[in-house]
């Protein structure tokens, strides 16, 4: 599976077979450049401009928002309810939890989370390898609270997501408040690596890519 990071929340993940899903494409506006390529699968977690650009996507992608629960090109794909925000959706909205099983790797894109997760949520997750976590604040969980939610979790590789870079000027936090202090962090010089059930980590490892 390769996995590269697009800007943002937003990742091309491609399976071993060669199918291929974008998750939460955003609006140009945002700041970042969105890649032309065409995608077999796109997943959206909460309908705000820098997660819902499903137009700038080419081809005829299969889109999933929402609490789905279905197989596609012979991957599994389900959403989870939660929250943009600590009060129930009250300031932002809902967010959609996203699980997709492929080669044999569970990933869990986390959205705009903006609350803790309980252990009834924890439970409905259940074991994930590659998790897509935001960590930028304000808008969305901050870093210590994606700290906890990494140690709660426990997946193979951590994957830190919507946080202040050069290209957006968003009031959020950029990605070295979160890594102060830790050491398991892997500084991949690229916006993309390559991922197999066989290669990951024995515990777990924060991967962090560039924005290209």
């Amino acid at each position: 599976m390769k996995i590269k990071w697009l800007g943002h929340s937003s990742f091309l993940i491609e399976s071993g077979r060669g199918i291929k899903i974008i998750t939460d494409p955003f609006d140009e506006t945002l700041g970042y450049k969105l890649p032309r390529i065409k995608a077999n699968i796109v997943t959206v977690s909460h309908e705000h401009f820098d997660h819902n650009y499903v137009r700038g996507v080419k081809g005829r992608p299969v889109v999933f928002k929402g609490l789905v629960k279905r197989e596609s090109h012979k991957m599994e794909f389900r959403g989870i309810s939660s929250y943009h925000d600590s009060v129930y959706g009250g300031q932002r909205g809902p967010n959609t939890i996203f699980l997709i099983k492929a080669d044999g790797l569970s990933l869990c894109h986390l959205g705009d989370l903006g609350h803790i997760l309980n252990s009834d949520k924890l439970a409905e997750i259940g074991v994930v390898d590659i998790l897509f976590v935001p960590v930028g604040g304000f808008y969305t969980i901050d870093s210590s609270q994606a700290t906890q939610i990494i140690k709660d979790i426990k997946p193979k590789i951590a994957i830190p997501m919507h946080y202040k870079t050069e290209a957006i000027k968003f009031s959020i936090d950029p990605v070295e408040v979160f890594l102060y202090g830790k050491d398991n962090v892997q500084r991949l010089e690229s916006n993309e690596f390559e991922i197999t059930e066989d290669t990951l980590p024995e515990s777990t490892q924060i991967y962090v890519l560039q924005y290209e």
